[in-house]
């Protein structure tokens, strides 16, 4: 791929005035084609690891229990998510958003073509090459949507939710197709099925980069050049550190697999407590941008309780669709881990739906923060549902409908469309002009946090009764979803001009 030179790049019409996509920006469906399949890649990974981790060794998988393998895979998205952090400020400082998403996807897709080895090692190298990636490129990838709006333009909410329809298409997707290969072929066939994903999605973005708001090949906020070079050997001075300090301590017993998930769960607890600290201090902020910060503490907060509950989609539900709900529906049978499809299906669905109703309403929308707590809500309804036909049953003999699971996904998917598309249009509002690509990596850091929480709490899963584990969590959701509407008069004065 070649560069072109500083001031030579193609002219684009400003942000508010290229309609060519939908009445959206062209660069609305580039990013959205890298997407579909980086969640294709991303999810369809996703949907059969946790299956993997608690599959026999004799079956090519780990032989964790369900407890150990949800609270791992937990711990995993946990470590993509504190890694965006670092993406962002990559992305301001020294790579700019064009290279970092590039490079990022670069090592998503050696991520995945890593754990089509089948062996544990290449395993363990995978999930950390997709880790660094999806770090690098999430955050950034969402901020340059944002870059292709002005902030006054009333499109930009809906222009996230067709932006999320394009990410769902990926995400109804992968599961299909790594679920299938991994029940009929095995698991490292599905794992190169998301690598070969990924790799179209690097094609479809560098095809498309001329109608990028934020393509330039520098970074907005660079570092000086002696900086700068400082900062590179911190970096991968730090990295073959951490590396060489966890593979020593991980040889003399003390690194195991609990402790480091324990470790992770503690890091996001404490980097968004430290992210915020930073930003509120900055000298680069404004005390109007500073009071911007503040309510959307709330909504970060909200943003974990929600995700608490979205990613266990694809952890403790995944394992009880396994055990305790049956795979065939008006008698067509299907491997378990097809449940996932579901909810991309139905964010595929009702995207569009949402950005019509949003673009109809216009100035009439619900606030932002209703729209965020409406979704917390929709989240613990989801968990709640699932009382019904877990009570009464136990043991693994015992096989629900398959539409309690699907009805489940349905909430857990409008929820999520409300929630994800108001947060991150939201963040690229509310965000601070100096960390501009930071602030969606400390939404993303949300994520983190509602990971390192789930790494936890997952343990539980099998210890209590189902009941009890859906219903408390599910019940915490829907009143942490009532709490942001209660806030709702203090969130609309203190966001303002941001609807």
């Amino acid at each position: 791929m070649s560069h072109a030179p500083a001031g030579t790049e193609p002219a684009q019409p400003p942000p508010g005035d290229d309609h060519a996509f939908f009445g959206q920006p062209r660069g609305l469906m580039t990013l959205s084609g890298l997407e579909v399949w980086e969640r294709f890649s991303f999810l369809g990974m996703q949907a059969i690891l946790v299956l993997f981790f608690a599959d026999k060794v004799s079956n090519d998988g780990l032989g964790m229990d369900p407890g150990t393998a949800a609270s791992v895979s937990a711990a995993y998205g946990t470590l993509v998510y504190l890694v965006s952090v670092a993406g962002g400020w990559l992305a301001d400082r020294i790579l700019g958003s064009y290279r970092a998403v590039l490079y990022g996807g670069i090592l998503i897709a050696c991520g995945h073509y890593a754990m089509a080895v089948p062996t544990a090692t290449m395993t363990w190298v995978g999930l950390g090459l997709i880790s660094a990636g999806t770090g690098l490129l999430k955050p950034n990838v969402a901020s340059m949507v944002g870059k292709l709006y002005r902030t006054e333009d009333q499109r930009r909410d809906a222009g996230f939710a067709l932006y999320y329809m394009g990410i769902n298409i990926g995400a109804f997707a992968g599961p299909l197709v790594t679920g299938w290969l991994g029940d009929h072929a095995g698991w490292h066939w599905g794992f190169s099925a998301a690598a070969f994903g990924m790799t179209l999605g690097l094609i479809q973005y560098v095809a498309g980069r001329r109608h990028l708001a934020g393509r330039k090949h520098t970074a907005e906020y660079a570092l000086a050049p002696g900086p700068m070079r400082r900062a590179v050997l911190v970096i991968v001075g730090g990295i073959v550190v951490a590396a060489l300090v966890a593979t020593a301590l991980a040889l003399a017993g003390w690194l195991t697999m609990d402790r480091f998930v324990d470790l992770l769960t503690l890091v996001s607890v404490i980097a968004p407590v430290v992210y915020f600290a930073v930003m509120f201090r900055s000298p680069r902020v404004t005390p109007e941008e500073r009071g911007r910060l503040r309510p959307y503490v709330v909504l970060f907060l909200a943003s974990v309780v929600f995700n608490f509950i979205l990613f266990q989609a694809y952890s403790t539900m995944m394992l009880l669709a396994s055990t305790n709900a049956r795979t065939e529906i008006f008698g067509f049978h299907f491997p378990a881990s097809w449940y996932a499809s579901a909810l991309g299906a139905f964010e595929v669905a009702l995207a569009p739906v949402v950005a019509a109703v949003w673009v109809r309403m216009g100035p009439r929308q619900p606030h932002v923060s209703n729209k965020i707590a409406i979704g917390v809500i929709l989240g613990g309804l989801s968990f709640l549902l699932m009382v019904i036909p877990t009570s009464g049953h136990s043991g693994e003999t015992y096989r629900m409908a398959a539409w309690w699971i699907v009805g489940s996904y349905l909430l857990l998917g409008l929820g999520d469309i409300l929630l994800e598309t108001s947060g991150m249009s939201a963040t690229t509002k509310l965000a601070p002009q100096a960390f501009a690509s930071q602030t969606m990596a400390l939404w993303f850091l949300s994520l983190a946090l509602a990971n390192g929480i789930q790494a936890q709490i997952v343990k539980l899963y099998g210890e209590v009764s189902n009941p009890a584990y859906f219903g408390v969590n599910g019940a915490i959701a829907v009143a942490a979803g009532v709490a942001v509407i209660a806030a709702a008069p203090w969130l609309k004065r203190t966001m303002h001009p941001v609807h």
